[in-house]
Order: C-alpha cells, then structure tokens, then sequence
C-alpha cells in the first residue's frame, strides 16, 4: 500500500463513492435518536470564501461527530437566493438575476461538494424556487385571512440607490450599509405583523419544548 496521500486522487475518489452509494442521505429511523445540524445556507453570490468554509467546517465536524455517536443525523444544504445583491450583482453583468443566481448555485455547490461536506443533497432548496417560497406566499395568506397581518404608512429609512427599506441597523452615519447612499427618510405603506395578538400563545408554548436549552428558550 503507497504511503503517499494524494488528495488530489483519493478525495475525489472517496466522494464520488459517498455520492454514489448516498452516504450522507438521511431515512427515518425510529431505533435512533434523530440530530438536525444546520449551518445557515449561504447567499449564492458567485464563489465561496474563507469565511464560508470555516462556519461549514465546523458544522460538519459537529455532524460527523454526532453521526459516530449514533444518531441520525441531518445536515442540509441550500441557498438563501433571494435579494438586492443577487439583482444589482445582475445588473452590472448585464445578465437576467434568475440566470446568474443559477449559475452561482451551480459553481458554489461544485465548490462545497469538492470541500467534502456530508450533506444530504436530495434535499437541496433554493428560496428561489416555485415549490419553496409557494409555502412563504401560503402562510402569509393565512396571517392576512387571519387579521395578522395589516398595512399602514409609516416612516421609514429609504435607500434611493437600491430602492428599498433598510433598517435602523443597517444605515451606518446616516448612509445605507451596502450601497453607500445617503439615507432619506419617507412615509410609504408598510406590512406589519399584529404579534401582540399571540404574544401569550407563544410564551405559553415555551413550555411544551421539552429538551430546548433554556438559553434559547429565554
């Protein structure tokens, strides 16, 4: 047996059997305690950098650790492939956003499965797809049918560059944090969630979450 490792050679080797034999495909399984891990899915503006790899490194570490313990455990991927740097990144290539957002999602995910990760990619999501944000579209109705939802004017920060509302938090002396511009303030319509009319619900449902850290839980 050589003792040279040639990553080059033997990763892409190994991979391929992951994907083929569908190592990291998650069955239910009653017999074994279910772990969900879930690094949150990145936006697919066009390669992965170092900051990417390390959050998935760790996740995936934490993934493979609990899979050696037994468990059953899901890691997910997808692409949270909805926003202004997806339209305006569009706009300077000249290209339509759908088009380009795609082709990142196609170089990004050859990135990550190059990396390794053992995710379960049969269950891949795009919040671009029809069959995703369908679901968003469907429980926004139901708040609306419902009386918790409404829409009022209100004063807002408004960002005449990218023309849209940011918040207090993402205008930086007085300029929007992406673009750069100097922030207007306007009265516009806006969609409001009438939380208060479930608050007590919700505090009341902290405790049927038998096993959530109670950091979370408060």
């Amino acid at each position: 047996m050589s003792q040279e490792y040639t990553p080059q050679t033997l990763e892409l080797e190994l991979q391929a059997e992951w994907a083929e034999s569908g190592r990291f495909a998650v069955q239910p399984d009653e017999a074994r305690d279910k772990f969900y891990c879930l690094a949150m899915f990145p936006y697919p503006s066009g390669k992965l950098h170092m900051g990417h790899v390390r959050n998935y490194t760790i996740a995936d570490v934490i993934a493979r650790y609990q899979r050696m313990q037994g468990k059953n455990v899901l890691q997910p991927m997808g692409w949270d492939a909805f926003g202004l740097p997806a339209e305006n990144a569009a706009i300077a290539n000249k290209v339509a956003p759908a088009a380009w957002t795609r082709e990142n999602i196609d170089h990004m995910r050859a990135q990550l499965q190059r990396l390794g990760y053992a995710y379960d990619w049969e269950r891949e999501i795009a919040t671009c797809d029809p069959q995703y944000y369908q679901w968003e579209q469907w429980f926004f109705t139901q708040l609306y049918e419902r009386g918790l939802v409404y829409k009022k004017m209100a004063t807002v920060n408004w960002d005449p560059v990218d023309q849209t509302v940011l918040a207090n938090e993402q205008v930086i002396d007085g300029r929007g944090w992406r673009s750069g511009a100097v922030v207007e303030r306007r009265e516009i319509p806006q969609w409001f969630i009438r939380i208060t009319a479930y608050a007590e619900e919700l505090l009341e449902g902290l405790d049927t979450l038998d096993g959530w850290p109670e950091a979370v839980r408060t």
